[in-house]
């Protein structure tokens, strides 16, 4: 596995791990992690693909997006990255807030997207649900916000390990970037939930039987809005499934990249 940093068209940084050969695979992570979060998928996938994780603006190694950035501008910056990597359309997967912009990426650029992966995504918050993330966005913004809640929600017995290299992320990600970020974060679920019959590609949505927040009602309701989208829902587990069921994600991973999975 490589690092290293793509300068874009506008001059920002941004950090990549790469590894592998074959057709490009651009994974972007969630809110106050980093490209380190797709490791178990970058080790499996690079055996036929060329797997690019980057680090999301503001976090890692990636410079932040300027002013008040909301999910659009996050959309626009993924497109200027696989631009700038000049691989052609590429398959994308996104989790969490990557979700969000790898499925603006798909409606906004669909020239750039062969395939589409949303893991652990939001659409449509309830209004309860809302008002929560929302508020969190505040805390975040004021400084005020732990870790200790989002690690609650995520893991469950046994997840340890994980978890306790999760909470590493979250205290080193720099703080204006976490706070731009989630507030795009809260702010997304409804930006292109009326839109996603537009794609057009194969689409695979996937969550844990027990994500309160990435729901298992949201992911079937997504991928029922797409010709050929397919939802999966990985039983007893929650929001970072592809760290704590690396086996079951990547497995689906890969039917999703297969030749007869694109032309379903």
């Amino acid at each position: 596995m490589m690092s290293r940093i793509l300068r874009l068209s506008d001059g920002a940084a941004v950090r990549l791990l790469e590894a592998g050969q074959g057709a490009p695979l651009l994974l972007i992570h969630g809110v106050g992690l980093r490209a380190e979060a797709w490791a178990p998928q970058i080790a499996a996938l690079s055996d036929g693909a060329r797997v690019i994780a980057v680090d999301m603006p503001g976090h890692g190694e990636s410079d932040a997006l300027p002013g008040r950035p909301g999910l659009p501008d996050y959309v626009a910056w993924a497109a200027r990255v696989v631009e700038g990597l000049g691989l052609g359309p590429v398959s994308v997967a996104g989790h969490s807030m990557g979700a969000l912009i790898a499925c603006g990426l798909a409606i906004d650029h669909p020239a750039l997207v062969r395939r589409v992966a949303l893991l652990n995504g939001v659409h449509r918050r309830s209004p309860e649900a809302r008002a929560a993330v929302l508020a969190r966005a505040e805390e975040i913004a004021a400084g005020k916000a732990g870790i200790d809640g989002p690690l609650a929600r995520w893991f469950g017995p046994g997840d340890e390990a994980v978890r306790d290299r999760v909470a590493l992320w979250l205290r080193e990600v720099p703080p204006e970037g976490y706070a731009s970020a989630y507030r795009a974060f809260a702010e997304g679920d409804t930006i292109y939930a009326a839109r996603m019959a537009e794609i057009r590609c194969p689409l695979l949505v996937l969550t844990g039987e027990n994500d309160g927040n990435s729901t298992p009602a949201m992911t079937e309701a997504m991928a029922a809005m797409v010709p050929r989208g397919r939802a999966v829902v990985i039983e007893g587990h929650r929001h970072m499934v592809n760290q704590t069921a690396p086996d079951r994600v990547t497995a689906e991973l890969k039917r999703w990249l297969t030749p007869t999975e694109a032309a379903a």
